[in-house]
C-alpha cells in the first residue's frame, strides 16, 4: 500500500477519537514545552553571566589575600592581611603581561548629604580602575595622580548613592558630602552598571583615591585586594602566573611554601559559574524530559487500546490482501503523527512560555534553535519507539482469529 494512503488512513483513525488523541499528546506537549523553557532559561542564565562578567573586564585579574591556619583551613576576606602597596609597586614595575594595576582598600559606612544618608561602602582605588573595571563617567571627571599623592578628599559616586542622598534633578558634582564624618568633594558620577551576576548593586558605591581611604578611614597599610588588567584576554593565564611569581618574590616565600594570596582571572570565574549553571540546566532539562517519557508511555498504552478495539478491522483488511507490513506501518504512522503533532504544539507552547517568563519575571532567556530541533527529533523517535511494539503486535494478528474477535 502506498505511503500516502497509509497516512490518510492514519489521520482518519485519529479523527474518530479526537479527544483521546489530544489527551495522548498532552504528555508530549508538556514535555517538549518544559524542555524548551528550561533550556532557554539555562542558556539565558549562562549568557547573562558571561555578559555581566565581561562588563567588569574580560581580562580582569584579582589578587586576594589569604593565609593558612594551623588546622590547614584557608581564611579569606578583609580580616586577612598579606597584600600591601609594595606588591602593587612590584607588579607595576616588573609585570610584562599587565596593562594596569590598582590597589583596593574598602570600608563600609554612612554617606551623608544634609538630612539624607545612605549606608554604602567606599573603595579606595587608583585612577587606572576605570580601565580595569570598564567604568565610565557620566558627569564630572576622574581624580588623577596628584589627588592620590595628596590623599585628597575627593570622590565619585555610583548612581544608587546619588539617587538616595540628592534630590531629583540636583547636580552632585562640586558638592560636599560626608562619609563617616569625613568631608569629600564630589568630582564625578559614574554611569549605571546595574546588578552583577551575584545580585549585588554595582552602582551602590563611592570611589576615592586609595591613599585617602587608607590614611583617613581604614588606617591600615594592608589592602583588601589588588585588581589588574591583562594586556589581552588571551594573555590572562600568563599574566596570572606572572603575578603569582612576582608576589611570591615580594613576600619572600620559599620554594614549596604555600602562597599567602590567591589569584583569580575572569575567565576562570566565568568557567566556574557556567559549569554550575550548565549542571543546573541539565538537571532541569532531565526532569522536564521525564514528561516526554511519560508521554511516550501514554502513546504505547493508547496504541495497545487502539489495536484491541480495531482487531476486527485489522482482520478484515488482512483478509482482503493487506500485508503485515501495511498494518505495522499504519499503526506506526498513527503513533508518529500523535507524537509529532504534540511536539509541534509543545514547541510553540515552550516558545510562548519562554517569552512570558522573560517579560513577567524579567529572567534572562535565550531561545536556542538547537533545543527546538532536538526536542522535535526526540518526539519523532519517541513516537516510533513507543509505537513500534503495539504496531508489530497488530501486524502479527491471525486474520481468521481477528475476524472472530468480539
Amino acid at each position: 500500500m502506498k505511503l500516502v494512503n497509509l497516512i490518510r488512513l492514519s489521520f482518519r483513525a485519529l479523527q474518530r477519537n479526537k479527544l483521546r488523541a489530544f489527551l495522548t499528546m498532552l504528555g508530549i506537549i508538556i514535555g517538549v514545552a518544559s524542555v524548551i523553557a528550561m533550556m532557554s532559561i539555562g542558556k539565558g542564565s549562562q549568557r547573562s553571566i558571561e555578559s555581566s562578567l565581561s562588563n567588569m573586564g574580560s581580562n580582569l585579574i584579582t589578587i586576594f589575600p589569604y593565609n593558612n591556619t594551623p588546622g590547614g583551613a584557608r581564611i579569606q576576606g578583609s580580616s586577612v592581611q598579606s597584600l600591601t602597596l609594595d606588591d602593587v609597586q612590584a607588579l607595576q614595575r616588573d609585570a610584562t603581561h599587565l596593562s594596569a594595576v590598582s590597589p583596593t582598600s574598602q570600608a563600609g559606612g554612612q554617606v551623608i548629604k544634609g538630612a539624607l544618608n545612605w549606608p554604602t561602602s567606599i573603595q579606595g582605588v587608583a585612577p587606572e580602575i576605570t580601565d580595569i573595571k570598564k567604568l565610565t563617567i557620566k558627569d564630572g571627571t576622574m581624580f588623577g595622580e596628584d589627588e592620590v599623592r595628596a590623599s585628597a578628599k575627593v570622590c565619585l559616586l555610583g548612581q544608587t548613592v546619588v539617587n538616595n542622598i540628592f534630590e531629583p534633578g540636583e547636580d552632585p558634582v562640586g558638592q560636599i558630602i560626608r562619609f563617616n564624618k569625613i568631608p569629600f568633594q564630589v568630582i564625578g558620577v559614574l554611569n549605571p552598571k546595574g546588578q552583577n551576576t551575584f545580585g549585588q548593586d554595582q552602582d551602590d558605591i563611592v570611589i576615592a583615591p586609595y591613599t585617602t581611604v587608607m590614611n583617613r578611614i581604614t588606617a591600615t597599610r594592608y589592602l583588601q585586594n589588588i585588581v589588574a588588567s591583562a594586556t589581552s584576554e588571551a594573555e590572562s593565564d600568563a599574566a596570572a602566573q606572572e603575578v603569582a611569581e612576582i608576589i611570591r618574590r615580594t613576600h619572600r616565600l620559599r620554594r614549596g611554601q604555600d602562597n599567602d594570596f590567591t589569584v583569580r582571572t575572569q575567565a576562570e570565574l566565568i568557567s566556574t559559574l557556567n559549569s554550575t549553571s550548565g549542571l543546573l540546566t541539565t538537571l532541569l532539562t532531565v526532569i522536564a524530559g521525564i514528561s516526554l517519557l511519560i508521554g511516550g508511555i501514554g502513546i504505547m498504552n493508547i496504541m495497545y487500546v487502539s489495536v484491541t478495539e480495531r482487531t476486527k478491522e485489522i482482520g478484515l483488511r488482512m483478509s482482503i490482501g493487506a500485508r503485515g507490513i501495511d498494518i505495522l506501518m499504519q499503526f506506526l504512522i498513527e503513533a508518529v503523527i500523535i507524537s509529532v503533532t504534540g511536539g509541534i504544539i509543545g514547541v510553540v507552547l515552550g516558545i510562548v512560555a519562554s517569552v512570558i517568563i522573560a517579560n513577567t519575571l524579567h529572567w534572562p532567556i535565550l531561545l536556542s534553535e538547537f533545543s527546538i530541533i532536538i526536542s522535535f527529533a526526540v518526539c519523532v523517535v519517541t513516537g516510533m519507539f513507543f509505537g513500534y511494539y503495539p504496531a508489530q503486535k497488530a501486524s502479527r494478528l491471525d486474520p481468521i482469529e481477528a475476524l472472530r474477535y468480539e
